[in-house]
This record gives structure tokens, C-alpha cells and sequence, in this order.
């Protein structure tokens, strides 16, 4: 077999934003803005999952799984209005929600496996 790793450089010398390795593109997303509540912070944490998708060639129907990682479980309520708002309903992902200690002002923090097509 033979493996093949793209990297893709982060803004943290030590940190690739996306890696692709044997036909999937692994991401992680933190929220630029801390500024906002959780459902704001994660509908801003998966517009950047769709441009790093655009950036692999891919949508978010090639999405085989999210993890999302949420500061405070008790606001998972606005997590999933903006999940739901943004999802492909036809192409649904699974997806894991986990009540974390996220460093700073990070209330949600993503990370995301993609199929890349053949």
C-alpha cells in the first residue's frame, strides 16, 4: 500500500489545519471570534469547516464524522440549532458531542473527518 500525507500548515508552526492521508481529510476548527455564545461560535466554527472542506475539494456531504467539543454541556441546545441549520440532512455525518475543557474563551472546538472522492 502505498500512504500518501498531505499537509496542510496551521497557523501554529507545530499544528496542520487539515492533514489528507489514504483517501480522508482530517480538520480541527476553533472559533476565530470568541466573542460570541455557543450557537454563534459554532455556526462560525462550521463556516470554517466548509471553507477548509472547499480548500480539500470537498463539501460537507463527503463528511464521515464530526467530533464537537463543547465548554459548557449545558448550551448544547444552541450547539445543535446551528448543527442542524447547517447539516446535510441527506449526507448526515455522525457525530459526537463532548463536554470539554476548552482553553480561553473557546466555548465549541471541532474536529472532522472527510472522504475524499475517487
Amino acid at each position: 500500500m502505498i500512504r500518501v500525507i498531505t499537509r496542510f500548515p496551521g497557523a501554529v508552526p507545530t499544528r496542520s489545519k487539515i492533514v489528507r492521508a489514504n483517501g480522508f481529510a482530517f480538520m480541527n476548527i476553533v472559533p476565530m471570534d470568541k466573542t460570541g455564545d455557543t450557537f454563534e461560535q459554532m455556526e462560525q466554527a462550521l463556516r470554517m469547516l466548509d471553507e477548509r472542506l472547499e480548500e480539500c475539494g470537498l463539501t460537507k456531504s463527503d463528511l464521515v464524522g464530526v467530533t464537537v467539543f463543547i465548554a459548557d454541556i449545558a448550551h448544547k441546545d444552541g450547539m445543535g440549532r446551528a448543527w442542524d441549520a447547517w447539516a446535510d440532512r441527506d449526507n448526515a455525518p455522525i457525530r459526537a458531542c463532548i463536554g470539554a475543557s476548552l482553553e480561553g474563551q473557546d466555548l465549541i472546538e471541532l474536529s472532522a473527518i472527510a472522504a475524499e472522492r475517487t
